[in-house]
């Protein structure tokens, strides 16, 4: 049993279920502020329902994300303790950032929403979402960031010391701005929205097709529709584009491992579907001419660099590479047509609240987008091998030494089992949730009883202490 593999796949299901709910509370909070910024402008009780629901999903999201998200610190210890040892330095300043700033303003604000309820007025209770919201997207910035150091590293040097070679801080600055960090978070952030949006775009198309709560669903659908639209879009041809044209510059063996390019060649293709055979190198399917070269570069002529071009110890796992790669960008190219679709049949005559085939569609989107997004992360993950942080570090190279395999495989399992469990403890309680909808509208839900601006919150106050 190989210490190695084994760590390697214990961190892979534990990180695989954890980004199960991030993507959710950044995407779905999104939505939370529109329909609290909805019900400010026109008043209309409807948004201040849906916030109401939306927020009691939230919080189960980001409960199960706590619960999932916390073993993976200690991973870095009790599995990886020559990764610490090499670069914790770098990697552990920015995840302390994460976890003292971005959780705590995401978690006290979210009580507040949770426990305020309906005694917080639009205004306080947009602030908090926006704040909660926030809260999620600074943490989301430190991870990406950190991950972002691991592909493209920059701004650190090397020093002798007595526990062996270590990576130390010298510039921060370059480390924020480590090429792939901007393109990695834009196109992490677009992805997150609209899983978030997927999951609002579903539900409501249940409750249409169920015939329930018919006015929270139409409004909730609509408003999910087109920002699932517009967004898919915009990751297709801009933010997914722009992030694969990086990989081509700073991680071009990754690139040819993606596509599963074996020679140099211009006019390169770019498959649909396909496998790839690594015993004969060849890679056989269905392709477009020269799409890579042109995602690459801009240019159909430009020559891509092919696998045999780089040491072969280099190359990622490339069949594996491939397929994740092209679940993701199957899935990319299908959300556009979706999202189209939707706001054709929403355009002319609303007739999208009642075509249940595409109701349907709707409701399958939040497990589409959400293996289009882990299929992202794992394409991200895999082609960086055998490097966990590029060009410095070989995965082999960062597992702890005293580990040993039955140690790993024991709390592999154990992780199975508790993972499972969470998860379906999580899709009963969405379930319950989704089952109860949202709640009926009283006068009570429509008046706060709280200060709704910090103005009253001083008057108030002058006036107690009076």
């Amino acid at each position: 049993m190989d210490p190695e593999f084994l760590s390697r796949a214990q961190f892979a299901l534990t990180i695989s279920f954890h980004f199960i709910y991030p993507p959710i509370s950044m995407g779905l909070g999104l939505l939370m502020v529109i329909m609290g910024l909805q019900y400010l402008r026109t008043k209309d009780p409807v948004w201040r329902q849906a916030s109401f629901f939306w927020v009691k999903v939230y919080g189960l999201v980001f409960a199960m994300g706590i619960a999932t998200g916390v073993v993976q610190e200690f991973q870095f210890g009790t599995n990886w303790a020559d990764y610490s040892r090499y670069v914790g330095n770098v990697f552990g300043s920015l995840l302390a950032a994460e976890g003292v700033f971005a959780f705590f303003l995401e978690g006290g604000f979210l009580g507040l929403l949770l426990f305020g309820g309906h005694r917080l007025g639009p205004r306080m209770w947009l602030l908090a979402t926006f704040l909660v919201v926030f809260g999620a997207h600074f943490s989301a910035l430190w991870i990406i960031m950190a991950n972002s150091w691991m592909q493209t590293p920059q701004g650190y040097e090397l020093a002798q010391t007595q526990w062996g070679t270590q990576a130390f801080m010298t510039d921060f600055v370059a480390i924020v701005l480590t090429p792939s960090f901007l393109p990695r978070l834009l196109h992490t952030l677009v992805a997150s929205w609209m899983v978030g949006a997927s999951l609002v775009l579903s539900v409501s198309a249940w409750y249409l097709l169920k015939h329930k709560h018919q006015a929270f669903a139409k409004k909730s659908l609509a408003l999910a529709l087109w920002v699932f639209a517009v967004l898919s879009v915009l990751q297709l041809f801009v933010f997914g584009a722009q992030m694969a044209i990086t990989v081509t510059n700073y991680q071009p063996v990754k690139l040819a491992a993606m596509e599963g390019l074996w020679q140099s060649q211009a006019c390169a293709p770019m498959y649909l579907v396909g496998w790839v055979n690594e015993t004969a190198q060849t890679t056989t399917g269905l392709s477009i001419p020269c799409l890579l070269s042109v995602l690459a570069y801009m240019n159909p002529q430009a020559v891509v660099q092919g696998l045999t071009t780089f040491p072969s110890d280099t190359w990622a796992p490339v069949n594996l590479t491939f397929q994740v790669y092209h679940i993701m960008i199957d899935l990319g190219f299908l959300f556009p047509l979706i999202g189209a679709i939707g706001i054709f049949f929403w355009w002319f005559g609303r007739q999208v609240y009642i075509v249940r085939p595409l109701l349907w569609v709707f409701v399958s989107t939040i497990v589409l987008t959400q293996v289009a997004t882990i299929s992202g992360w794992w394409t991200a993950e895999i082609g960086r091998q055998p490097w966990i942080v590029w060009n410095l570090l070989r995965t082999q190279d960062a597992v702890s030494p005293l580990l040993r395999g039955d140690q790993v495989l024991l709390s592999l399992l154990m992780f199975v089992v508790l993972y499972a469990l969470l998860f379906a403890l999580f899709i009963f309680l969405l379930n319950q949730k989704i089952q109860e909808g949202p709640e009926a509208l009283t006068e009570e839900h429509l008046h706060a009883s709280l200060p709704d601006t910090f103005r009253e919150v001083f008057r108030q106050a002058r006036a107690s202490g009076e």
